[in-house]
């Protein structure tokens, strides 16, 4: 009887401690007042947490390969691997906008190799010269964690992109987004962010097939960029090639693990993984900063003795999508 007592004495007792630390659940969507808490709105939300929106995690690999391999390359995964349905033949145009500190904090944080780095960029998928204010654009954070690269944007007319990063100023969006506004406004007003380089390129895209689900490739070609006149839908912008023309980036993303056949396929081809950030050539081919032990320049990467004539493919219409990967 005492056993049978003491016994029920622990569980009675266990059971207070359990109920005593179990809350109860927070059912308000991340950035709503919770019940009880009128003044949740007051804060801003954690730099780090991800809201719930377009999101998603990668590991990315990147080589630095002649346009000629290039087209090889593509052409060999293309057995294994889909066009991304969003991508003409071709490919399509990638502009982005990307805003630094006047220290240019974001440019350092990636020289410096910190483990938790970040950028804040508006993109714009297709040719920039018809953009217009109500052309849907991309506000997007990209961030590093450790080896994880994290995406994270909503989609907005441009003219309510730029009252967001350029203006300082809210911006109507769903519920679910305001973590994300919250944390671009902190971003911009905290660090005095402001439009610093701007890169664009015509990518083509391929998706993984059936186990391969979450393999993307794409073949970046004709990196180009510039340090002024900021606006999308400028006519005759002056752009510099920032990435040697004969070069294309090829990115190897994948959720988890890469395929073995892929790295069987670098391995072949004798592909080295380099470190190149479009963002940090831009700011070297201008002189914005020093230029780093990762720039890339063209005396260092030769183009081939021969080169065939560089026939560009027929333009092609812009992905009807403005959120693709």
């Amino acid at each position: 009887m005492r056993r049978w007592l003491r016994v029920a004495g622990r569980q009675v007792r266990h059971g207070r401690r359990r109920r005593r630390t179990v809350s109860q659940p927070d059912t308000a969507p991340y950035g709503a007042p919770a019940e009880g808490h009128p003044t949740a709105t007051e804060d801003p939300p954690p730099p780090h947490v991800a809201s719930r929106l377009h999101a998603f995690n990668r590991y990315e690999l990147k080589y630095l390969v002649p346009v000629e391999l290039a087209t090889e390359l593509r052409d060999e995964l293309a057995e294994r691997m889909d066009r991304d349905p969003h991508s003409p033949v071709g490919g399509y145009g990638v502009w982005s906008l990307y805003y630094d500190s006047p220290e240019l904090r974001f440019y350092w944080e990636k020289i410096e190799g910190l483990k938790f780095r970040r950028k804040l960029r508006i993109r714009h998928y297709g040719d920039p010269a018809g953009v217009t204010d109500d052309s849907p654009v991309c506000v997007e954070i990209k961030q590093r964690v450790n080896r994880v690269t994290q995406k994270r944007r909503i989609t907005l007319p441009y003219r309510t992109a730029r009252q967001l990063c350029d203006g300082h100023a809210p911006v109507d969006h769903a519920p679910k987004e305001r973590a994300f506004v919250h944390e671009v406004l902190d971003l911009v007003v905290r660090l005095n962010l402001r439009p610093t380089a701007m890169t664009g390129y015509q990518r083509e895209a391929l998706v993984g097939r059936s186990a391969d689900t979450g393999l993307r490739v794409t073949f970046d070609r004709r990196v180009r960029g510039r340090d002024r006149d900021f606006r999308f839908g400028q006519e005759r912008p002056e752009n510099r090639f920032t990435v040697p023309p004969h070069l294309a980036v090829m990115e190897i993303k994948v959720n988890e693990r890469t395929p073995h056949w892929i790295t069987d396929l670098a391995a072949r081809r004798n592909l080295s993984l380099v470190r190149v950030s479009k963002y940090v050539q831009s700011i070297e081919a201008f002189g914005l900063a020093p230029r780093s032990v990762f720039h890339l320049d063209e005396a260092d990467y030769p183009p081939p003795a021969t080169t065939p004539l560089d026939t560009q493919p027929v333009a092609q219409r812009a992905p009807s999508k403005a959120g693709i990967q």
